[in-house]
């Protein structure tokens, strides 16, 4: 499904040792649905010692490797955590530990997990494949599933969402909004999933424009405020008036509005975050996958070395909260495209498609499968500079 590269092999910068070291002596924080008033009228005891044993709740566990207060990646994915702990209330107790640094630290996490009884457990970037593969193999009785890997095992699957639809989306807003022609991307680390991003953002800005072009500034981590604003700025400078990002917080918009440009929200609806400068939020919905997941695990129908990639059409991926300063007839094409992705009559990565370099990545009609989707380390046209390491890939 995807590459190597996915969600970054680079340990993220920044999270130290103490924050796994806490994280495994605390071990995540509980939620669990309210038992009913004790003091509410009690049944017959010859009844009550009739009644079968109620089973104990499934614990679930959640690695983050941000904090939850994001407001992106790791927010998403909390907020999915709550709606599973909605959806199945006392059948169900969750917990997480967020700021797990990508590494061996995130393996002695995943242990502590199995060892506090959680019997299904999510690590949610891609830098935990190797940990939670390595836990996996030692720990049969527990099931594993890895958001962005492409590893499996008899006890562990990966999942993934098609972030680059919403790219798209967010794409086509940009492209009929910006006066200068020049959008401007954030990247986090240059793998195939933010290549594909940023690709498809322009892909999408082109379909309602052809004069794009895209800058690119790399941060080289996932969640950097200070140098995501930096990149932001300098973007800005260069001429950007609408700028996406593919990292973890709301700093790129907050930036953008600062400087009177506009921007998107990432991965969580972000428009409190800048009003006046937010277009719309390209979001993340882990919540359909979740509640899947555990119905499976508490069916007793859960299956390993599953691969999962969901997108507009599963309800996993959405374009919300687009703003009024959006024309009407630009909100249909948008309204049109995600109509065309989830009934795919609309494919984004459809020939012909040609590299900034001018080599032809798609022939005219050729459908990219996941297998490219996953491999992508080029820019498209209208995308400017060179993807680093790109040559090395």
């Amino acid at each position: 499904m995807t590459s190597p590269s996915k969600r970054s092999l680079i340990k993220l910068a920044g999270w130290s040792a103490l924050a796994a070291a806490a994280a495994l002596a605390g071990c995540g924080k509980k939620e669990q649905a309210p038992a009913a008033d004790a003091g509410a009228s009690a049944a017959p005891m010859a009844a009550a010692s009739a009644a079968p044993a109620k089973p104990e709740p499934l614990k679930i566990a959640f690695a983050y490797v941000g904090p939850v207060g994001d407001g992106g990646w790791t927010f998403a994915h909390d907020n999915a955590r709550k709606a599973l702990q909605k959806e199945f209330g006392d059948r169900i107790v969750t917990s997480y530990v967020e700021k797990v640094p990508e590494g061996a630290d995130a393996e002695r996490v995943f242990r502590d997990m199995a060892s506090q009884g959680n019997k299904l457990i999510f690590g949610t970037t891609f830098g935990y494949m190797e940990p939670m593969l390595k836990a996996a193999a030692d720990l049969p009785d527990v099931k594993f599933e890895h958001a962005t890997g492409y590893k499996t095992a008899a006890n562990m699957n990966t999942y993934d969402s098609r972030t680059y639809e919403g790219a798209y989306l967010a794409g086509v807003i940009a492209g009929g909004m910006t006066k200068t022609h020049v959008l401007g991307v954030v990247g986090s680390i240059p793998i195939p999933e933010v290549i594909r991003n940023i690709d498809s953002f322009t892909l999408g800005a082109q379909s309602v424009n052809p004069k794009i072009k895209t800058k690119v500034v790399w941060v080289n981590e996932w969640f950097n405020p200070p140098k995501e604003t930096e990149a932001a700025q300098s973007l800005i400078n260069g001429g950007a008036d609408v700028l996406m990002q593919n990292t973890d917080s709301s700093a790129v918009l907050q930036a953008a509005e600062k400087a009177g440009k506009y921007a998107f929200g990432w991965d969580s609806d972000m428009t409190a975050y800048a009003p006046k400068a937010h277009l719309a939020s390209a979001i993340i919905n882990w919540a359909p996958y979740y509640i899947k997941t555990t119905k499976d695990v508490l069916d007793g129908t859960w299956k390993g070395n599953q691969r999962t990639w969901w997108g507009v059409k599963e309800g996993a991926i959405d374009i919300v909260s687009i703003s009024d300063k959006v024309p009407a007839e630009l909100k249909a094409k948008v309204e049109a495209a995600k109509a065309g992705l989830k009934d795919g009559s609309l494919v984004i990565w459809k020939g012909p498609i040609v590299e900034n370099t001018g080599k032809v990545a798609l022939a005219k009609d050729a459908v990219a499968d996941d297998k490219f989707l996953g491999g992508i380390n080029f820019y498209v046209k209208g995308v400017e500079g060179k993807v680093p390491g790109g040559d090395k890939k």
